[in-house]
């Protein structure tokens, strides 16, 4: 039975349950690593057209992000570009997963430590045991700039895709960048 997506589903972790790793800890990481970063507050931003309409002029290539799970429970993390078309009856076979579907937010707070709407590759510094894999968008591997939510979706993180990398690494993680989801 397929799991309700994240963005459906109210999450089960109250607002008042402190994030593992908050934003200010996760910038001064990528300060740590050299990484520089540019951050912007807005309102609160759940959805890709949210993001659309809030967002003004902010430069760089907008990123959506799928948190999901296969049928032999194996999680992963995509990362695409927003207007990206993401068939998830051949996205399987793209990344070399089983029969995926949508994880659930208790499994999106136990993995990732974030909330429903604000799934991130930045939510990787949370996944110390290394449970989840990651498969980077190879279009949006070729913007120079891209911007994700810092953990909160309250605020855009701008970085460059070469740093996007090398903090996914710093997190333990080996990214597969693959071709998937053409621009609609």
């Amino acid at each position: 039975m397929a799991e309700t997506p994240p963005s459906a589903a109210p999450s089960p972790i109250p607002g008042d349950v402190p994030l593992p790793t908050s934003p200010d800890e996760l910038l001064a990481r990528l300060a740590e690593l050299g990484i520089e970063a540019v951050t912007h507050r807005h309102p609160p931003m759940r959805t890709v057209e949210d993001s659309k309409a809030l967002r003004g002029a902010l430069p760089g290539g907008h990123c959506k992000n799928l948190f999901l799970k296969d049928k032999k429970d194996q999680h992963w993390l995509v990362v695409a570009l927003e207007d990206a078309r993401i068939e998830m009856n051949g996205l399987d076979k793209a990344i070399g997963s089983a029969r995926l579907s949508f994880a659930s937010p208790d499994r999106l707070w136990r993995h990732l430590g974030v909330r429903p709407g604000s799934v991130t590759p930045f939510a990787l510094i949370n996944d110390t045991e290394k449970r989840v894999r990651v498969v980077l968008q190879e279009a949006m591997m070729r913007h120079d700039l891209l911007n994700y939510h810092p953990l909160m979706n309250d605020r855009t993180t701008a970085i460059r895709s070469a740093d996007l990398l090398a903090f996914i690494r710093a997190c333990g993680h080996e990214p597969a960048v693959v071709a998937f989801g053409e621009e609609g």
